[in-house]
C-alpha cells in the first residue's frame, strides 16, 4: 500500500537551549494513522510534543533527516499552556490604573477574536474596555464555540475560569486558529464527565473522518486532505486539523487511535500498533502487581522516616476534639455578577472527616475551597468560621494558612511565576510562603531532601522547578503541602499531569496522611478512581438546581 508521509524524523535529536534532551530517535507519521504519544513524567514525551510545535528544536544528526508538512501550522493544548495563560493574565493585571479598580483581563470573547484576526486587540487604558472587532460579536453561533460548550462563558475573564473551563477555552482557541495540526496533551485532566465525553466524541469523529479520507486518497492516488491543508488548498474537509494525542496514562483513549509512541528515559521505548502496546501494558501491570505489597511497605517506612526528620519543623497545634469544627459555613452565597456560584450552602468539617468534593466544571468547587484558603474575598460577607473563628474577626490570612496544606491550580501558577529550586519549594512548605526568602537551616535542608527522596527526586534538589514537566511540578507541590502535617490538607485535582507511577505513589501518600489522625483531607477530583478509601463523606455540587449541593455519607 502507498503511504503518504506527513512527518518524518530519522536519526534526529531534540534540543533545548542548553543540551539535547532526546539524543537520537526516529519516527514517522503517515496519512491513515492516529497517534497517541505517551510516557512517564520527565521521560521525554513533553519535550517531543514541544519540538513538534516549534518550542524546542528538532536537529538531524550526521545521517539524519527531518520533514514536517505541518511545520509552522501546529498548535498545542496542554496543562502547561493553561498555566502559562493564567500566569500571563495575572502578570498583565492593571487594576491599580483602571477606573473602578478591577482589571478583569481578557475574556474568552477577546481571546478568540484575537485568534480570528491574528493580532492583539487594543483596549482603553482608563476603562480596560476592549475595542472588539465584528468577528467577536458572532462567536455565540460559531460551531467550534458550541462544540466546546463555551457560549455562556464568552464574557468571563480568563483568570476567573475553572481549570476545566480554561482547558476547553484553549481547545476552542486552537480550533479557531486555523492551524493544521493540533496536539492535545493530557486533554481530559480537569474535565468533568460530560466534557470528557464531548472531547472523546470530537476526537473520534474528526480522526475517523480524516482516516477514511486518507484511505480514499491513497486508493485513488490523489493528494490527501493533509497535503491540501498544508499547501493552503481550500477544502471543507480540512476545517478541522489533524490531531496527535499526548497522555500521561493509558486511560480514556479514543477508539480512533491506532498507533502509539512511548518515551521513557529520554528515548523511544515503544513505537507501533495500539493492540501491541495494550499487550505490553498488560504484561507490565501483571509484573507490577507482584511487587505491590512489598513496595507499599517500603513506601510506608519512607514516609515515617521523612515525617520523623521534619517533626521539629512541623506546625504543632493544640489538640482539637472530634466535636470541634475545623470549618463551618452557614447560608453561604457567592456570585459573579448575576451568576450564582454557591447558594445557601450549609456545611461543617470536623477533624478526621475526610471529604471528597465533586461536581461538573464551573459548579463552584474551586470557589468553595478558596473561601477556606482565603483566596476569595467574598468570605468576609458570609458566615464562615475557620478553626472556630469567624473570618474577619482579627485573624490574618497567615494565621489561617499555617494550619493548611494546599495543592491547587492557583498555587501551581504562582510557583511558576516565582521560579525556585526543588529544595526551596519543599522548605517553603514549612514557612507557608510562595518561594523562599531566607536561608534554609541545616535541619530544613535535611528534612526537605528526605521528602524529595520520598517523591523520587533524590539528588535533584538544585534543579529549577520551572525546568520540570508539569506532572513533576505537581508532585513537588504535593510534597510541599504535606511536609508540615497541616490540620487541613486541601487538594484541588492533585493528580493533574501525573503519570501512572507518580499518581499511584501520590494516592498512597495521601491515604497514609489521611490515616495519620493529624490531617483532615478536602479532595476535589473528577476521576472516580482517585477517590481515597478514607473519604467517607462527599460534597456534591449541582449548579442550577435547588438546593445546589448534596451531602452523601458512605
Amino acid at each position: 500500500m502507498f503511504f503518504v508521509e506527513l512527518i518524518s524524523i530519522k536519526n534526529c535529536r531534540v534540543e533545548n537551549s542548553r543540551a539535547a534532551v532526546i539524543k537520537n530517535f526516529s519516527w514517522q507519521m503517515n496519512a491513515g494513522e492516529a497517534w497517541l504519544v505517551i510516557g512517564p513524567n520527565g521521560g521525554g514525551k513533553a519535550d517531543f510534543l514541544k519540538a513538534l510545535c516549534g518550542q524546542l528544536k528538532i536537529t538531524p544528526n550526521a545521517d539524519g533527516l527531518y520533514s514536517n508538512v505541518f511545520d509552522g501550522s501546529v498548535e498545542i493544548v496542554s496543562l502547561e499552556k493553561a498555566a502559562a495563560l493564567i500566569q500571563e493574565e495575572r502578570a498583565n493585571d492593571e487594576s491599580e490604573f483602571l477606573e473602578g479598580g478591577v482589571d478583569h483581563g481578557r475574556s474568552a470573547r477577546v481571546f478568540f477574536a484575537e485568534a480570528l484576526i491574528g493580532k492583539k486587540i487594543k483596549r482603553d487604558s482608563k476603562t480596560g474596555v476592549y475595542d472588539l472587532p465584528p468577528e467577536a460579536v458572532r462567536l455565540e453561533s460559531d460551531p467550534q464555540v458550541k462544540l466546546c460548550g463555551l457560549e455562556k462563558l464568552l464574557d468571563r475573564g480568563l483568570k476567573y475560569m475553572s481549570t476545566g473551563e480554561i482547558r476547553r477555552t484553549l481547545l476552542c482557541r486552537a480550533l479557531l486558529s486555523g492551524k493544521k495540526l493540533l496536539i492535545l496533551s493530557d486533554p481530559f485532566a480537569g474535565l468533568d464527565a460530560q466534557s470528557r465525553k464531548i472531547l472523546l466524541d470530537f476526537f473520534d469523529s474528526v480522526a475517523k473522518r480524516q482516516l477514511a479520507q486518507s484511505d480514499a486518497a491513497q486508493n485513488g492516488g490523489n493528494r490527501t486532505i493533509d497535503q491540501k491543508a498544508a499547501d493552503g488548498s481550500s477544502s471543507h474537509e480540512s476545517a478541522f486539523p489533524r490531531i496527535i494525542l499526548g497522555m500521561e496514562r493509558f486511560n480514556e483513549i479514543p477508539n480512533a487511535i491506532n498507533k502509539v509512541l512511548e518515551f521513557d528515559g529520554g528515548q523511544v521505548s515503544f513505537c507501533g500498533e495500539r493492540n501491541e502496546y495494550e499487550k505490553l501494558l498488560d504484561d507490565r501491570k501483571s509484573a507490577a502487581q507482584k511487587k505491590r505489597d512489598a513496595s507499599l511497605a517500603a513506601f510506608l517506612s519512607q514516609v515515617e522516616e521523612a515525617n520523623q526528620g521534619s517533626s521539629v519543623l512541623q506546625n504543632k497545634q493544640p489538640a482539637q476534639s472530634q466535636e470541634t469544627a475545623l470549618v463551618e459555613m452557614r447560608g453561604v452565597n457567592v456570585s459573579w455578577g448575576d451568576t450564582k456560584v454557591l447558594s445557601d450552602l450549609n456545611w461543617t468539617l470536623r477533624k478526621n472527616e475526610h471529604w471528597l468534593i465533586r461536581g461538573p466544571n464551573g459548579s463552584g468547587k474551586t470557589t468553595f475551597l478558596e473561601l477556606i484558603t482565603g483566596d476569595n474575598m467574598q468570605v468576609f460577607s458570609n458566615d464562615i468560621k475557620i478553626f472556630g473563628a469567624r473570618r474577619g474577626s482579627g485573624e490574618t490570612i497567615w494565621d489561617i494558612k499555617k494550619k493548611l496544606g494546599i495543592v491547587s491550580y492557583r498555587l501551581h501558577v504562582e510557583y511558576r511565576m516565582v521560579g525556585a529550586s526543588l529544595l526551596s519549594v519543599i522548605v517553603s512548605g514549612f514557612k507557608d510562603s510562595i518561594g523562599l526568602y531566607e536561608k534554609a537551616t541545616d535541619v530544613e535542608i535535611a528534612a526537605a531532601k528526605k521528602w524529595l527522596d520520598l517523591g523520587g527526586f533524590a539528588g535533584r534538589e538544585n534543579e529549577s522547578f520551572n525546568a520540570l514537566s508539569y506532572g513533576e511540578q505537581r508532585a513537588i507541590l504535593i510534597l510541599r503541602a504535606v511536609v508540615k502535617a497541616p490540620q487541613i490538607l486541601i487538594l484541588d485535582e492533585p493528580c493533574h499531569g501525573l503519570d501512572e507511577s507518580f499518581r499511584q505513589k501520590i494516592l498512597d501518600l495521601l491515604e497514609i496522611v489521611a490515616q495519620s489522625g493529624t490531617t483532615t483531607l478536602l479532595h476535589v477530583t473528577h476521576d472516580p478512581t482517585e477517590a481515597l478509601a478514607a473519604e467517607k463523606h462527599i460534597l456534591e455540587f449541582h449548579p442550577g438546581e435547588s438546593p445546589m449541593y448534596k451531602i452523601i455519607e458512605l
